[in-house]
């Protein structure tokens, strides 16, 4: 395993180094929170494949598909799909808000007043998701280094909230395109191939097992339509992707880039399905469908190429978990903390760009720390997740796609399908459980019903309002650039 440690503390070192030479950058809030607005076409590609395809789609893409087989792909084939969705249809107006939140896109369109209640909800949500990226490597480095879960998750999580509060988003970008190329060489081109190859072959693999795993359907239409609501939906409104949309140089380069990164997520998952079907034929009886990506790396690839697959994996749990860092402490600086402290956009600019840069940049500290914390003390993740993407997708569709698809939509109807559909989420999650489908379908419902009655019953946004809507939403307001963060980097 010498050669294998040696890959993977070379890693570990680069993507320390990353951070430090993106501190070197960071020098504005613009620059710290969303890389200066700046990023070409590669860039943004690669970096938004690395944030959406984390531990889950990997590690768990792998599991599913030793328990389904081809169909196991279903679910990383919505969150592409969803990526989709976002980069041909909103990523254009997006970027062309110059906002940092998506709790500021909600006070644009609605007129204030909406942005602190969702900012909360984003806020639990993006908490949840690093959380659960961060438990991802007690599994990792229990593989790599024997070490117990506490010291792992200890481990891995320092780093990443080392370069993240060194260098912002400069510096996750930075990491997230080297964890990308990463995770393409060890996923795609390596470990793929030889699984493949292991388990004697497609025509072998029929051969051996029943024939349910090769229906794409055989996971079950209702868990694909469930996949659809949480993960597709999910992938059009959450911070953590929002803010990469945020990092594009123009409206052209989020939909042309997102969408060669949601192809290749679709490709991504079918790999991972394929992986774990190649796993079942060769470990028919795991006790743990989740263990099937560690075991066939650790005993069918050889020495050296094992330590790029695990460093692979490695990194998709990495970039998953400083894209929700960074997501968590923008909102809680941005959407909470300056909010209640009545911090107005006048009052952030005589703060000093200095100033905001040290502040954002001891949020992530301070919310890197607590989800390290969280992290050591929870032990499902599988719920935590899923009560993270309910709250956020029962409590923030609807008012989010509503302010961008419907002119009549209000601020009281948007507040209540926050409130409505957060409350019903949580009240449906403690009476059928945590992990049943009625919570996300139920409360969804019932937050659509609300925000369109109360909207239709309360006078309409005022025109001023929605004519700075349309002002932004066609590129034109927001903050003004400096002539260095108007300068593009290379792709």
């Amino acid at each position: 395993m010498a050669v294998d440690y040696a890959v993977i503390v070379v890693y570990l070192a680069g993507m320390l180094g990353m951070g430090w030479w993106g501190m070197r950058r960071a020098k504005s809030k613009s620059e710290f929170l969303v890389a200066g607005r700046r990023l070409g076409p590669t860039m943004y590609s690669g970096t938004m494949a690395a944030i959406v395809l984390g531990g889950a789609s990997t590690i768990g893409g792998v599991g599913l598909g030793y328990k389904y087989g081809l169909s196991g792909a279903w679910m990383v084939f919505t969150i592409g799909l969803g990526l989709l969705a976002l980069s041909v249809f909103f990523s254009a107006r997006i970027a062309r808000l110059k906002v940092y939140t998506v709790s500021e896109m909600l006070d644009l369109r609605y007129g204030g007043r909406a942005g602190l209640i969702a900012g909360v909800v984003m806020w639990a949500y993006t908490l949840m998701l690093a959380v659960t990226s961060t438990i991802a490597y007690a599994t990792i480095f229990d593989v790599l280094f024997d070490i117990n879960r506490t010291a792992s998750i200890i481990l891995g999580g320092a780093i990443v909230v080392a370069y993240s509060t060194l260098g912002g988003m400069w510096s996750i970008t930075l990491t997230d395109m080297v964890q990308f190329v990463v995770k393409t060489i060890g996923v795609l081109l390596l470990l793929l191939p030889i699984a493949v190859v292991k388990a004697g072959g497609f025509s072998e693999m029929k051969a051996k097992l029943p024939t349910e795993y090769f229906d794409p359907l055989g996971i079950g239409g209702e868990t694909i339509f469930t996949y659809v609501l949480i993960y597709t939906f999910g992938m059009l409104i959450g911070q953590d992707i929002w803010q990469r949309v945020y990092t594009a140089r123009s409206d052209k380069v989020a939909r042309y880039g997102g969408t060669v990164a949601g192809t290749y997520c679709l490709v991504y998952a079918l790999a991972g399905a394929v992986i774990g079907t190649a796993a079942k034929v060769l470990y028919p009886k795991l006790p743990n469908a989740d263990d099937a990506f560690a075991t066939i790396v650790k005993d069918e690839l050889p020495m050296g190429v094992r330590g790029l697959v695990l460093a692979a994996a490695l990194a998709a749990v990495m970039s998953t978990s400083s894209g929700a860092l960074i997501a968590c402490a923008t909102v809680a600086n941005n959407d909470i903390w300056s909010r209640l402290r009545g911090l107005t956009s006048r009052g952030a600019k005589e703060h000093g760009e200095a100033d905001e840069v040290k502040d954002n940049r001891m949020f992530i500290l301070a919310m890197g720390i607590a989800v390290i914390c969280i992290a050591i003390a929870l032990n499902n993740v599988v719920e935590a997740l899923t009560v993270a993407y309910n709250l956020l997708v029962g409590g923030l569709l609807v008012p989010i796609l509503g302010g961008l698809l419907w002119k009549r939509g209000t601020v009281a109807g948007a507040l209540a399908a926050v409130i409505v559909g957060g409350l019903s989420v949580i009240g449906l999650m403690a009476t059928y459980g945590i992990l049943a489908n009625e919570p996300i379908y139920y409360g969804l419902l019932a937050s659509l019903a609300v925000y369109i009655v109360v909207s239709l019953v309360t006078p309409p946004t005022d025109e001023a309002t929605l004519a700075n809507w349309r002002e932004r939403l066609a590129g034109r307001g927001g903050e003004e650039e400096t002539p260095a963060e108007a300068a593009p980097v290379p792709s």
